[in-house]
């Protein structure tokens, strides 16, 4: 059957968001959010480190509904389609919802990101001695599940086949001595303070972006907790583990065999509250729940607040 994963995405009309003029205070990545409560402005400076903000949140979620999905997909051509595109094209959908989400912290300040921006860490092949790569891929938040996995698949793929940005700025980094290699961290997150990180570097950094996922079940482990990242500004790290059945308890009170994962979530607890964390989890458990309400590309989505 023929595979459709290099299909183009849907091209867009017209901008997600409407233009706004750069202002004082805005980075390149972000725009500074100036209309939040006091709280909001304290707290970065309580809790400095994105070490010290850190929420874990844990669910199991039925995916029987989201494989019969994959199962008829996969009928229809897009045979790699899989649980962490439904996953990502979700956490897509809530951002054009809850765009809240979507913020991160950098100089004590908090900003809504510019873009949706997923990084992941692949390996060119399941072995030991196989290399890792960062992959880091740009969604709009009008996106539908098919979207999503076009351009995760093109970004994925070439990244296996070829050197990504990432590889080769990693390779001249390692080329530096070790004093002059701290110095430059150092010397990179004092720009990244006050917003004067190059913008290809900001390109090509695992740790700048809206969310950060790993696949543990693709290692045959179950979740982790991943930690956040003091560099750098990615604000929530999701960690999905092995898919599992297990009886569930219809309405008439009957069991029933489903399959499930569990999935575990860490955020920085500064760029919202949690009232705002739980609506966007839930909403993200449903579309999981439903990944069929993902083949619908939005016309309209929700901005964060100035």
């Amino acid at each position: 059957m023929e595979d459709l994963r290099h299909e183009n995405p849907t091209v867009y009309d017209t901008p997600a968001y409407k233009k706004r003029k750069r202002r004082l205070g805005d980075r390149r990545d972000g725009r500074k959010l100036r209309s939040l409560s006091s709280m909001h402005y304290v707290e970065p400076f309580i809790m400095k480190e994105r070490s010290d903000a850190q929420n874990h949140f844990e669910d199991v979620i039925d995916i029987t509904n989201a494989e019969a999905y994959l199962a008829e997909k996969h009928k229809a051509g897009y045979t790699d389609l899989a649980l962490l595109h439904i996953i990502l094209a979700a956490y897509i959908r809530v951002v054009s919802e809850r765009p809240g989400i979507n913020r991160f912290i950098a100089g004590q300040q908090i900003f809504a990101h510019n873009t949706i921006e997923c990084v992941m860490t692949i390996k060119k092949e399941l072995s030991l001695e196989s290399p890792d790569t960062c992959i880091k891929v740009e969604f709009d938040p009008r996106d539908c599940a098919l979207d999503v996995y076009k351009k995760f698949q093109t970004t994925a793929h070439k990244a296996i086949s070829d050197n990504t940005d990432f590889d080769k700025t990693a390779r001249i980094l390692t080329k530096i001595p070790r004093l002059l290699f701290r110095f430059a961290i150092s010397f990179l997150q004092f720009l990244d303070y006050f917003g004067l990180m190059p913008k290809k570097l900001l390109k090509v950094s695992p740790f700048h972006g809206s969310l950060i996922i790993t696949s543990m079940g693709s290692l045959g482990i179950p979740a982790i907790y991943h930690h956040l990242y003091n560099f750098g500004n990615l604000p929530i790290f999701i960690s999905y583990g092995n898919i599992f059945s297990a009886d569930a308890v219809k309405a008439d009170g009957t069991k029933e065999r489903h399959r499930f994962v569990t999935i575990k979530v860490v955020t920085d607890e500064r760029i919202c509250d949690g009232y705002y964390f739980a609506s966007a989890f839930k909403r993200l458990k449903r579309y999981i729940l439903h990944p069929e309400i993902l083949d619908k590309t939005l016309t309209e989505v929700k901005e964060d607040v100035d």
